[in-house]
């Protein structure tokens, strides 16, 4: 019996951190772009290089471990080099590997990962076998054997799963989380209808929040106008269009600004918890997977879960590389009380 079986991507990340990178912004009537830019035709010095072991299937299975859950994943590797380290470095965190799939035909998903001296980060990725998982390819009746599933953005056709998964789960009552990345909204709120329906917890960034649910946030009423004590009157409806089940929670997060969280009767804000930003690579999936191992261990502690999955993103955040920053929960309960002015409120919202 696991706790929790991941599905998602896998890949070598390599990351390449150079101070000649620019930040060039772009400013239209509607919008503003920036972009990370380097002289073009010119050979540039790079001032720091790591490869690390990444994707959401395996972040949040190696944090889900982290966090002494008995976890598997089903990622899809592919026919080279790649795959065997990958396998091994699951082994080594504690992930059990038999639900591994592997194609003869594909290469393993790899991204290059290009860091600004601000933190932020460009990504270059080439999915590989990471879009090529189909339904035949996976033993249904190994998620039976879990207490949760969670989905992590799914990349190509892989995307044509998810709605089977949430109907698997659905008819056999096994607890659903889901992040499920831009690629599966862009199919529209129609398509997601039953995934809400079924998910019992539901973690989307603002954007993608405004994808699905065709909510812009007014600029006549930016975020710097709202306390702490406040929610944006266009989050609050956009997180009540993604609360579709009962028992459940809807939560967006929204960078500097923290996360945003309704179970149907309250409204949470978790502020960011404070770090030194050396990388926000696997941040958000270090946010989701805690949150969902916290609301496993500690009940419907909403508050509780949403200040461990954020001091959680922002030890990782600190580090080089996705997993690098992983907290245990003992961990993170000290880090807490190290800071006990930081405090996640429930919101009133008329």
């Amino acid at each position: 019996m696991y706790d929790v079986i991941t599905i998602g991507s896998a890949t070598l990340d390599v990351f390449v951190e150079s101070d000649s990178a620019n930040i060039v912004s772009v400013n239209s009537l509607k919008k503003k772009t920036e972009f990370m830019s380097f002289p073009y035709g010119a050979k540039v010095e790079i001032d720091g290089f790591s490869r690390n072991i990444g994707g959401g299937g395996i972040n949040t299975a190696a944090n889900f471990a982290n966090l002494g859950l008995k976890t598997s994943t089903i990622v899809k590797l592919g026919n080279d080099e790649i795959a065997p380290v990958i396998k091994s470095k699951m082994e080594k965190d504690g992930v059990d590997t038999k639900n591994i799939i592997f194609s003869k035909n594909h290469l393993s998903g790899f991204s290059i990962i290009l860091v600004s001296f601000q933190g932020d980060r460009t990504v270059l990725a080439h999915r590989g076998a990471n879009a090529t998982i189909s339904e035949d390819e996976i033993d249904f009746n190994k998620f039976k054997e879990a207490k949760w599933i969670y989905v992590a953005p799914l990349a190509g056709d892989t995307n044509k799963l998810l709605d089977k998964i949430a109907d698997f789960a659905g008819k056999n009552n096994i607890n659903l989380a889901i992040n499920a990345g831009s690629t599966a909204i862009k199919k529209g709120e129609k398509y997601f209808n039953n995934i809400l329906k079924t998910a019992k917890i539901v973690v989307m960034n603002k954007e993608e929040a405004s994808m699905l649910t065709k909510i812009q946030v007014r600029p006549d009423t930016k975020e710097e106008k709202f306390s702490e004590f406040e929610i944006h009157p266009d989050v609050i409806t956009m997180l009540k269009k993604l609360h579709c089940k009962d028992d459940s929670l809807a939560v967006i997060t929204d960078g500097k600004y923290g996360v945003y969280c309704y179970d149907g009767k309250e409204f949470y804000h978790a502020p960011e918890f404070a770090a030194k930003v050396v990388s926000t690579l696997g941040a958000g999936d270090a946010f989701s997977s805690t949150l969902v191992a916290a609301i496993y261990k500690y009940g419907c502690n909403v508050e509780k879960a949403l200040a461990y999955a954020s001091i959680n993103a922002a030890a990782v955040i600190e580090k080089f590389g996705a997993q690098e920053g992983f907290l245990s929960f003992d961990e993170i309960e000290k880090r807490l009380l190290e800071h006990s002015e930081y405090r996640v409120k429930k919101i009133q919202c008329g």
